[in-house]
Order: structure tokens, then sequence, then C-alpha cells
């Protein structure tokens, strides 16, 4: 690895060489070292094939290549958007080989040169310029910037407190790094298979100059499309009106506006398929991305909201997979939301339906196949054969043996459906419970929160029709004590009821525990009026267990045989049951473990809550960051969630609390659930991961709760080869209870093409997907691995992906310096990067645990869309004045470094779980005055804010599109202004996830950097 060059070290200038390139003839000052040191003895093939020879490379025009290379001084960009496309082969002749695009002939394409960031240098003189055919619009142009090769770690590395300013920094490149008479440059179209004309050689010395030339998409002579000509904008080629920012430029001379960028893959996808229908068939081609908004239409396959593939096409063989090294799975929602464009979710009674696989369980779908005129249908999943019931028997027709009743019956034609059990449960309650001790009465604010509870409760008993307004309420207090009241209709006034002995709950009556909201919501009124009137019984200066009130609502639960959500309104310290005298079970234990593994006894009431159906929610009312035990692993074991205020004094806290609690209660939610993924016979499920206790087997996972929002990740692995015939069937099966009690099965099923050429496989990947993944697995593999090697292995996969790709799916040999990427892989690496970097696996001093820990478990349950917003945020421009041309437009977003903001702009920054708005120092005075009734910058206030309610056309539109963003999120979230140059700046500077981290992570121009030069490495 490399060192993060400081802003106030000192380098040699380039002193160029009489008839060379510009290079110094100057020795190195450190020793030369692999940005890989692990890949120094990594070897893909025997001794003979340490060279880069691209000999093996199968000729097709299926592939689908992007290749990026760039020049000091001129870059060239050609966009082929096409699926059937592919680079033209390269053919060498004694000296050189020339490239001729197929798109060339007969069109003139000007290229799109662009500068560099070091404008120092000057152009090179090679002794051999490289041959370049008169078809080709290129310049081949050598490099004089060398990479600084030291012996430091620069994609980890601390940054320098020099680099940590938003944004406007002018350009540090225009000098050269000392370089080695004995590393001579290379023309750039010098031959593949001759070892000493690639950059980069199998010994343990550095890379020479990487041949940086222009980034290109070509089409093969035989595809069909379009070339779109990729043009920067004008502010990104005057460099003079906007500077690099220290902490996006790249130490190697790359220009990180022309990486492949994800806000394009975004922006592209959205103009493909935003408003529109995609239709979900049996081997349907690759879906829309998950962050376009489209309608799904079922005609046989599961949407892809509810069942993502990590790739549609699967290998046929094993040893083909791991060839990718790329991994096989999908994501699974089961809960989906459907859009209200698209059709209800159909649901059909149990005894109606047509009965699925008696030898496996799979439930009945469309991947079924029928034989003997309808008599028995052959199940995928299990490769075996079942009788059909006379009362479900119908014949079927044609060739291809389709039951003449397909179109009448969901469970033979769509995707997803629901079977309605005849079987009825127990309603799910809502149970509170309210914390009354010492700490809890002293604080202040249980009148705003039992007010709170109240006005929910009583909207909701007034709501005639629906599922919540009958629901059966619960309340119980507790202190170092449980208190339950019995609210039955037909006492005169609630009764207390105390428990003492909290070791072995025992309840004294059942009754009157649980009761219709509808009609008791008086009784109910009345003791949630009484509470902030307590008095303090109890000290609680040592703590009070969360386990207790758990314990008891789990106790009312099971004693009454129904599921529901228990809602914890907490304020006193937190402890551990049975550690009294310990902070915390990883802070106070001596034995060694990693802090995000929870207790044995937190998993033990998990369990317990599981197999009961009950979801804890903890709302803790004094933020607790420092110390004592971290609160949330029995929420979220149990598809609940940890919410965090200070108090709810201020305002914002206020408003936050009242979302987050309606949230809750009125989310449509599963209960007592278990689901069950089944595969072709020729594969296995090999792993699940999300937030849940693993249950008997990797596909067959127990939950207490889940709502639309929760989604896992489940890897598959081949068991033998796969027949292409047949193709690849998933189905995900989730058996739950409703609000209401009744028991439903929802089933998703997705068929997928299988293929033995590995060039299919990647073609159907995309990098939202692969993110979400790696994120799920990663964050999992979190509770038992160290961080580092963590890190190590998500960079070490994404670089042997890319290496065979490179060698066994292009179609054309290309040059050591051009980075090949499959089409929908381009946002990759940057995706790859921010997870690498992200606070859960680089901990910078700025996080506390606590909040390492919570944001861990927030984005474990997030699906792809959410988990790819919250990995790349949105940084959206807002107008400095509004009318109906420049509306501000969540679809308008800028790359996330600090070179896309401008002194005179305002940005809103929108992940998931933060929401930001960035003020340049020049922004007008007007506009400030219009959206922040301030009369200057310095009177703006800084930090949590509330935009106020202006009537002018720029604040009604900004909070107009806040309140859009907010409700695609699944908590609140406090608006945080931040102004240039205050200390503020520190939190969106972890959001812009191209630069490089205040942790310490690289730059996505440098990591990308890292894996091409790597992934080359891996192929001599």
């Amino acid at each position: 690895m490399m060192d993060v060059p400081t802003a106030n070290q000192s380098q040699t200038p380039c002193q160029p060489w009489a008839g060379q390139n510009g290079w110094s003839p100057a020795s190195p000052q450190e020793p030369p070292c692999n940005p890989l040191p692990s890949f120094h003895h990594l070897n893909l093939g025997s001794p003979s094939d340490q060279i880069p020879c691209y000999d093996h490379l199968q000729a097709s025009n299926q592939g689908d290549l992007t290749t990026f290379s760039s020049y000091n001084t001129h870059l060239s960009t050609i966009y082929a958007n096409n699926a059937d496309q592919s680079v033209q082969r390269i053919f060498p002749d004694a000296h050189a080989s020339s490239i001729v695009p197929a798109a060339s002939h007969g069109r003139n394409i000007p290229p799109c040169s662009l500068p560099l960031l070091n404008k120092g240098t000057q152009p090179c003189k090679p002794q051999q310029m490289p041959i370049i055919s008169p078809h080709s619009p290129y310049q081949a142009i050598c490099s004089p910037f060398q990479p600084p090769y030291t012996h430091q770690d620069s994609l980890n590395g601390p940054q320098s407190p020099h680099q940590k300013h938003l944004p406007i920094s002018s350009p540090s490149f225009g000098q050269c790094v000392n370089q080695s008479p004995q590393c001579t440059p290379q023309p750039a179209f010098e031959r593949a298979n001759v070892e000493s004309s690639v950059g980069y050689t199998h010994n343990h010395a550095p890379p020479s100059s990487p041949i940086q030339q222009q980034p290109q998409w070509t089409l093969s002579p035989d595809s069909k499309g379009t070339i779109n000509e990729f043009v920067p904008n004008a502010a990104v080629q005057d460099r003079n009106i906007t500077p690099q920012s220290p902490n996006s430029e790249s130490r190697y001379g790359l220009d990180p506006e022309l990486l492949p960028s994800a806000v394009k893959v975004i922006a592209e996808d959205r103009a493909e398929w935003e408003g529109k229908v995609f239709v979900s068939e049996p081997f349907s081609r690759l879906p829309p991305l998950a962050t376009t908004s489209c309608i799904i239409e079922d005609r046989g396959n599961a949407s892809p909201f509810a069942i993502r593939s990590a790739s549609y096409c699967v290998p046929c063989e094993g040893q083909t997979a791991l060839l990718s090294c790329l991994p096989l799975g999908a994501l699974v929602t089961p809960l989906a939301k459907q859009t209200a464009e698209e059709k209800p979710l159909p649901v059909c009674k149990e005894p109606e339906c047509v009965l699925g696989c008696g030898w496996c369980g799979a439930s009945m779908c469309p991947a079924m196949g029928w034989q003997d005129c309808g008599q028995r249908f052959y199940c995928p999943f299990c490769g075996k054969l079942s009788e059909v019931p006379w009362q479900h028997y119908q014949p079927t027709k044609g060739v291809e043996g389709v039951r003449v009743d397909k179109d009448k019956r969901p469970e033979l034609s769509m995707g997803s459906y629901e079977i309605l059990s005849s079987q009825k449960g127990e309603p799910a309650a809502l149970l509170l419970a309210i914390d009354v001790s010492a700490s809890a009465l002293r604080g202040g604010h249980l009148e705003f929160a039992t007010q709170q509870i109240l006005t929910l409760l009583t909207s909701l008993s007034r709501e005639d029709g629906d599922a919540m307004s009958d629901v059966r309420v619960g309340l119980m207090t507790y202190d170092s004590r449980i208190h339950l009241y019995d609210l039955s209709p037909a006492l005169s006034r609630p009764h207390m009821l105390v428990i003492t002995e909290t070791e072995d709950l025992q309840l004294p009556v059942r009754e009157g525990l649980l009761v219709s909201l509808k009609n008791s919501i008086e009784c109910i009124d009345s003791v949630l009026q009484l509470i902030p009137q307590f008095s303090p019984e109890c000290d609680d200066s040592s703590g009070v267990p969360m386990e207790l009130p758990v314990k008891a609502g789990l106790a009312v639960l099971q004693a009454l045989s129904c599921p529901g959500k228990l809602l914890i309104f907490h304020t006193a310290p937190l402890i551990e049951m049975g550690h009294a005298k310990s902070s915390s079970g990883f802070f106070g234990s001596n034995k060694p473990k990693s802090i995000f593994q929870p207790s044995e006894l937190a998993v033990s009431l998990a369990k317990e809550c599981v197999s009961q159906g009950c979801g804890v929610h903890l709302f803790v009312l004094s933020q607790q960051d420092v110390g004592g035990a971290w609160p949330g692993h029995i929420p979220y074991l149990t598809g609940g969630a940890l919410y965090t205020y200070n108090h709810l004094q201020g305002e914002l806290d206020r408003e936050r609390f009242s979302t987050d609690l309606k949230r809750i209660v009125e989310t449509d939610t599963g209960y007592k659930a278990e689901l069950r993924i089944f595969v072709s016979k020729d594969l296995r499920v090999s792993g699940c991961y999300g937030l849940f206790i693993p249950g008997p087997s990797p596909g067959q996972v127990p939950m207490a709760t889940l709502d639309w929002f929760t989604t896992l990740a489940v890897e598959l692995a081949h068991t033998r080869a796969l027949d292409e015939t047949r193709g690849v069937a998933i189905q995900a099966v989730l058996s739950y209870s409703t609000q209401t009690g009744d028991r439903r099965t929802r089933v998703h099923t997705l068929t997928l093409r299988c293929s033995h050429h590995l060039q299919d496989t990647f073609r159907q990947y995309q990098a939202q997907t692969l993110l979400t993944f790696y994120c799920k697995k990663i964050y999992c593999a979190a509770l038992e691995r160290p961080l580092q090697e963590l890190r190590e292995e998500l960079q070490t996969e994404a670089t042997e992906a890319l290496a065979s790709y490179r060698k066994h799916c292009c179609s054309a040999s290309v040059s050591a310096g051009q980075l090949v990427l499959p089409q929908y892989l381009r946002a990759l690496p940057v995706y790859i990067n921010s997870l690498r970097k992200s606070e859960v696996l680089l901990p910078g001093l700025r996080s506390s645990v606590h909040q390492r820990l919570q944001q861990r478990c927030q984005v474990l349950s997030m699906d792809a869309c959410s988990t790819s917003t919250h990995f790349y945020p949105l940084l959206l421009p807002l107008p400095l004045s509004v009318d109906s041309s420049n509306s501000p437009n969540s679809e308008e977003a800028l790359r996330c470094c600090a070179a896309s903001l401008e002194p005179t702009g305002l940005y809103l920054v929108h992940a998931p779980l933060t929401l930001l708005l960035w003020v340049g120092t020049q922004v007008p005075v007007c506009t400030l005055v219009k959206l922040f009734n301030a009369s200057c910058f310095s009177s703006l206030p800084s930090g949590e804010t509330k935009l106020p309610v202006l009537e002018n056309p720029l604040s009604v539109s900004v909070r107009s599109l806040i309140n859009t963003l907010n409700s695609q999120t699944p908590c609140a979230r406090k608006l945080w202004v931040v102004k240039q140059g205050d200390t503020c700046e520190e939190a969106l500077q972890r959001h812009l996830v191209e630069d490089k981290s205040p942790n310490g992570g690289a730059s996505y121009a440098d990591f990308l950097y890292h894996l091409h030069v790597n992934s080359v490495r891996l192929l001599q």
C-alpha cells in the first residue's frame, strides 16, 4: 500500500530526461512496495503464464465492457449503452498495436479532451510513438506522472490535518516524484504479450508508470445501438472555475470527474425505466435498479423489489461460479410494498389453492412442470414428482403442457401471491412499558411522552374499520419493580398491581391486562394522565436493567397467547441484568469478545420473543453514548429498533419522537413469522444474512416481527452442475400472522437463466445488488472476525473479480493501462470503497461505540435502494430562486465529492439516516432571507435546525422536497445545516464518499487505481 501524501510534504520536481519522457533519473527515496502486499505471491496460473498474455481471451460480441484509462494531458470517453457491445480486438504488429473501434468506421467522432489535475507537467516525447490507425479518433500521449510508491498504507492511512477542510483548494499535482532510471516508460499501445512492455511485472518491483489511455467504450461490428459521447460540463473543463479539493485529488494523476460515475449510472437507468412498466416474466431480463421507481407487472416472476438476484444468469458449474469471484445469491424482502399503480397481491384461500410439493414443502408456482395431462407435476426444488389431488385436477393443453385454468389461478400464473389459511390465531397486541424511576420523573419529559401516546391511541380508536382501531392495548410502568394495570371497563377505575419479585415473574391476574382500545380508551387516558405525577419510590442510581420490562411484557403476551409489539420508554441508566456493578458486557467483562456481540442473556431473551412473536421497540429518552450497556441487541433481533433522544427538551427531538411513535404503531407488520428459502435441487442455501436469530438451517429463518422494509441476503452454492434448459428457481415462502390474527403465507418465486459462459454471468450482475449483499454479509461477519481482515477480504474479492473478468470475458486484448468493467458494475468500485471506509468497518474517533453498533443494525435491515443511498448519498443542488423551470428535483444529483460544491450554492445531502443542507459562503443574501429568514451568512445558525415556514416559492419547494425524502426513510431524521468553513463540515465530509474519509479511508480515484493495478498483477 502507499502512503497518503500530506499537504506539507515536499517532492522533488521532475527533471526531464534528454530524449526521454520526462522521468527523473534519481532513484526513489523509499523502497518500492506493492499496493496489495498480499498479492505478491498470488498466482492464478503456472509460472509460464505469469506474463500478461491475452491470447486466451475469447472473441465474442456479447461482452459488455467499460474501459477506462487516462492520459496526463488529453482524455476521451465514449460510452456505448447497448447490451450487445464489446471492445474491439487489438491487432499487434512488430512494434505496437493499433485500435480500430468498430464504431469509428464511417463516422467522425471527435475525442473529448480534458486536462488532468497536474498542470505543471509537459507532454511526453517517447522515442517510439505507438502506431494509431487512421480510423481511430484517439491520440496516444504518455504520462510523465509516476505514482509515489512508499511503504505506508494509502487506503487505510490517517488523513492529514491539512486536508480536512471543504471544499476549495487549488491543485497540487504540478510536481513529479523521483523515478528510477531502470523503469523506462513504454508506448501506450505496446504489445500486451511482451512482459517488459506492460508496466506491471510479476516480481516485487513496483510498476512503471501505468499506461494511461483515454476512457472508451466501443461497439463490436455486428452490435446494434448507438454511441453516446460523454462530454463533461463546462465547469469541469475549466479548472480555474472549480479547482479540485485536496480530499478528491488523485495521487496518480487521475481526474475524478472522468471515473465511472454512480450518479450517471442511476440517471441512465431512471431515464430508461422511471414511471414505466417492467414486465416480470419467467427468465426475464435484468430489472431496473433498486433506486428507480417503476411499475412492476407480474407475469410469472416475482417483483425485483421482493426478490432481487445477485446475477440474473447463474453459472451452470460451480467451478465457473468460483472463477467469477462474485457471490451467487439473492436479496429477499418478503413484505415489500407495492406502488399504487400496481395490482394488489392476489389472495387465494387455502382449501381452494392447488397444493405444492409434498416432498420438500415448496409452494405451488409457475416453475412447476406438469406431466401426464396434469395428473402429476415436477418440482424443480427437489426434483421429484407429486400427484395432484382429484379435487384440484385440471387437464393440460399445448406442447408445453400448460393447465387450462392457469390464468384463473394466481398460484399457477403469478410470481407472487398469498394464501389465506383457514385457521385464525390471536390478534396482535400493543403493550406500552413506561419508565417511572427517579431519573425519569426528574427528567421532565414524561408529560410530553404520555401525551403523545394518548393522542395517538385516541386517533386510532376513532378510525372505524381500521385494523388498529380495535387493537388490544396494555399498560405497565416500572422502576426496579413492575407495575401492571387492570384496565377492565367493568371496573370503576383502573387497578395497579405491583410485582416486586422480578427474578421469577408471576402474573397475579390475566384479565384486564390487555383490553380493547375502543372500549377502554377512558381507562387508558386516566392512567397516562397520572403517570407524570408519580413520586419516586426507589433509588435507581445503580441503573435499571433493560431486560426487566422485556421480561414483564413477554410474560403478559405469553399468558394471553398472543403476539404483539412491546414499546419501552426508558430513561434510567442502563445495566445488564446480573451485572449491576458492571458498566457493560463488553466494557466490564474480562473475557475478550467483539463489541458487536450481544450477551448470552440478551440472545436467550430475544429467542423467547421470537417464539412468541413479540417485537421490541425501545425509546431511550436520555441519550447515553459513553459507557453503559448498549440496549439495542434485543430490539433489533426481534424486528424492532432503538430510538435515542435527548430528554425530549428540544422541538426537533419532540417532532422526531412523535413521528417515530406513529410510524411504529401504524406500520403493517407480520408477527410470529418464519421464512423458508427453496432453491433448485442442484443448488443449496449456504448462508443467510440479516438481523435475526439463526434458525435450524440457513434456509429457515424464524422472526418475531417484520415489516415492508426488512430485507435479508441469501447466499447460494452449487451441489452439482445445473441443467441449462431448466434454469434456476428461487422461492421465498413467508408464513406470518397479521394484526387481526389471520394466518397467511406469502409466496415469491423467481426463475433465472443458466449459462456455461462466464461472460453471461458477469453481464447480469448489478452493482447496487452486490453492494447490499456484501454489506449484509460483511456486517454479519463483524460479530466474529477482525474488521481489518474484513476490509482486506472485501478489497481482495473486488480485485479478483476484476482480474477474472479481464482474463476470461474480454472480447479483445486490452492494454494494461485500461480498466475493464462489466457494463452494469461500473459503480461497484465506488460502492465497495464506501463500504470499506464506513463507520462500522473503519471506525474513527468521531463515532462512539454505541453509534457504530446502532448504525450496523440500521443498515443491516435496509433494502437495496436504501443501502445504495446510504453508501452513496444523493447530493442535490438547490436553486437559489424557484420558478416553474428550476424547482428542486431529487433526480438531479451530483457526484459525492467536495469538487461538486460551489461556494455560491445550496446543496442537500440525502441518506437514509442523515439529512444535511450545505450552505456556501457566497450564497446571495436574498436566498438566505427566503429560505432561512437570515439577513447574512454569519447570522445563519448551523447544526440541528428546522426550516422556518415562509410563504415564498423557494421555501415551499425546498420544504416539500425534504418532506418527500423523509417519507422514504424508515425513521425520522433531523435536518442539519452545515455552513461552509464551519466545524460542522466534518459531518458532511463523511458523506462525500468519493473523497478521502476523515477516518483515513482512500478516495475513490486512489482506490480504483489500486483495484486496477492489482487486478493486472494477478494476471502476470
